[in-house]
């Protein structure tokens, strides 16, 4: 799917260098940040209805090309410009490198547990592999008051999701007598895997109503057995970051609870090096690139 030369970057944090003629939200200093969008159709029902991420004419903010032909570039070029529309303020007293992570992986676990109003107290859900995305997901649930439970296939990650993340509770799924014990306990799931998985398990974990939610990118089908929901009238759903409007809200109520991502800053000349290390599953959980102090024109 890739079209070169491209200028990845869709977690986008910087400083408003200029505005056009018609921008009436931002101005020259502000500090702003954009997603993985900049741009949509602005006609289609999800516009009208303020969801533009599902709009069926999205414009990605980098291997993309606008409505007249030219590529998008990503957050990785010494400079950005974008519609107002899908540009949001950073609220004061959150750090640039802090937000960047938030307007994509924080977003993603933000917005579905807004939508389907899962963002009550009281709560029981489990997040479901614990990466970049994961890791947000525990911090934002935990911070509406949810007791959460994270579910890897091992033991190795136990650690950091009960001591450094502040989980309640670490469930390993390739252990059948602790699934059996953790069954129909779960009003959610926060399914955050990239790769093919069976979804049976983790339904069984699920209450009656109880939701799990996907949002990892998986490029073949899934599978389970209809009595798997139809016996607790359960729910799978599907959910792509989220809106504009969300961001703004998520990007507040993260400040307000005082939600900060795990991240390792880098320079640019250290890229080759940050995605050796991903592959290596080497990074809590977010590098994120200084563009600004990478001397990109020395």
């Amino acid at each position: 799917m890739s079209n070169y030369p491209m200028v990845p970057g869709h977690e986008v944090v910087g400083e408003v260098l200029e505005v056009g003629s018609d921008v009436t939200k931002y101005k020259v200093g502000d500090v702003v940040g954009v997603g993985a969008l900049v741009g949509s159709c602005r006609q289609c029902n999800p516009c009208q209805s303020n969801i533009e991420q599902y709009c069926n004419k999205r414009i990605w903010s980098y291997n993309d090309v606008y409505t007249d032909g030219k590529p998008t570039q990503g957050g990785f070029s010494g400079a950005m410009v974008v519609d107002q529309k899908f540009v949001v303020k950073i609220p004061e007293g959150l750090a640039a490198e802090q937000a960047a992570p938030l307007l994509c992986a924080g977003l993603t676990v933000y917005s579905p547990l807004r939508h389907f109003n899962l963002n009550k107290p009281g709560l029981k859900g489990a997040i479901l592999g614990l990466g970049g995305v994961g890791h947000m997901g525990v911090k934002v649930a935990k911070a509406m008051g949810h007791h959460v439970t994270v579910i890897s296939s091992s033991n190795k990650k136990k650690v950091e999701a009960m001591d450094d993340l502040g989980a309640d509770a670490y469930l390993v799924s390739t252990d059948s007598d602790h699934m059996l014990q953790a069954m129909d306990r779960l009003d959610y799931i926060l399914d955050t895997v990239p790769v093919a998985h069976p979804l049976e398990p983790y339904l069984s974990l699920l209450k009656v109503d109880g939701r799990l939610i996907i949002m990892g990118v998986i490029g073949e089908p899934l599978k389970f057995v209809s009595p798997m929901i139809m016996l607790g009238r359960k729910s799978i759903s599907g959910t792509f970051v989220g809106s504009i409007e969300e961001t703004g809200e998520m990007l507040e109520f993260c400040k307000e609870k005082g939600i900060s991502s795990q991240i390792e800053v880098v320079k640019m000349d250290y890229i080759n090096k940050a995605f050796e290390r991903l592959e290596k599953n080497d990074v809590r959980y977010r590098f994120v690139v200084d563009v600004a102090g990478s001397k990109l024109d020395a």
